[in-house]
């Protein structure tokens, strides 16, 4: 494979080559099903993956950042999407990297839960205090969707009493959003977007992914990462985990499915790159001998 033909691959199967653009949810929920994740805009700098921006606009070129999405009209066509498919369920999502978000197909996302989520999701998160390592805003703000459902950040703000900032009451609702405790469920004008607890609104994904472990959740992730990426260098594929993992067990994890065969290195120009192990070709079936004819002929 030379360089020229991994990255034409890539564009095909991100929707960037202007052939398939996502124009309906029907789209999107099968642009999901086949990459398994995506960021929603893109990164800077920039890490290696598919976004839902850049297969709405059905190109990579000049795409907008979450930044500078509110004076980018491909911007609110991609949000619709994104939001229709999180109501239908169809797809989730979670932050990342503090910048953009995560957008997981229903296949892939339990294992994503196993990564980062809470094995014990119910659990009222007072109980945890400082072990938690989050805002006492943020442990108030979840106590309270816990008990009345989903809520908009005015009626947070207001439950909450004391007046905290916008800016504060953003970065609790992000705290709890990384830690797959909250997710936004619905955008209404006048109102903004509501919250409400994972578990309680995707309670069967939630279940399964409490029951698989760290380490099969982080390999089916990197798996599916690669058939998203169709290939990628060992670095690429650590910088991209690195937003949700530690570096050292990102690496450990991919070098055991490269032991396993699992994963396997592929030339790419002058550089070897990992991608999943291609299946072996079935063998053909050994043709059957005729059996002998008798003697004598025919009867």
């Amino acid at each position: 494979m030379t360089e020229l033909e991994l990255h034409q691959q890539r564009r095909a199967r991100w929707r960037q080559d202007g052939a398939r653009p996502l124009r309906s949810v029907a789209d999107a929920a099968e642009f999901m099903a086949e990459v398994g994740m995506c960021l929603m805009y893109p990164l800077h700098p920039p890490v290696l993956a598919p976004t839902f921006i850049g297969a709405c606009a059905g190109t990579s070129e000049d795409l907008p950042t979450a930044q500078q999405a509110f004076r980018d009209p491909r911007a609110a066509q991609a949000k619709e999407l994104m939001l229709r498919l999180l109501r239908s369920r169809q797809a989730y999502e979670a932050g990342f990297a503090g910048e953009t978000s995560l957008l997981l197909s229903e296949e892939t996302f339990p294992y994503f839960y196993a990564l980062v989520g809470d094995r014990n999701p119910k659990r009222d998160i007072r109980e945890l205090g400082e072990r938690e390592k989050s805002s006492q805003l943020a442990r108030d703000a979840y106590a309270l969707i816990q008990q009345q459902g989903p809520l908009c950040k005015r009626r947070l703000a207001e439950l909450l009493g004391g007046a905290p900032s916008e800016a504060a009451l953003d970065r609790a609702l992000g705290e709890m959003w990384a830690r797959l405790r909250i997710t936004r469920v619905d955008y209404r004008p006048g109102e903004g977007i509501f919250w409400d607890a994972l578990y309680r609104w995707a309670p069967a994904a939630v279940q399964r992914g409490s029951g698989i472990s760290l380490v099969q959740g982080l390999s089916a992730l990197i798996s599916r990462y690669l058939d998203a990426v169709v290939a990628a260098e060992e670095v690429e594929i650590e910088a991209f985990f690195a937003h949700l993992a530690a570096r050292s067990r990102v690496r450990e994890t991919l070098h055991a499915l490269l032991a396993a065969r699992e994963l396997s290195f592929v030339a790419v120009g002058r550089k070897a790159v990992v991608w999943n192990t291609p299946a072996p070709e079935p063998r053909p079936e050994p043709r059957r001998r005729m059996a002998a004819r008798p003697a004598g002929g025919r009867r």
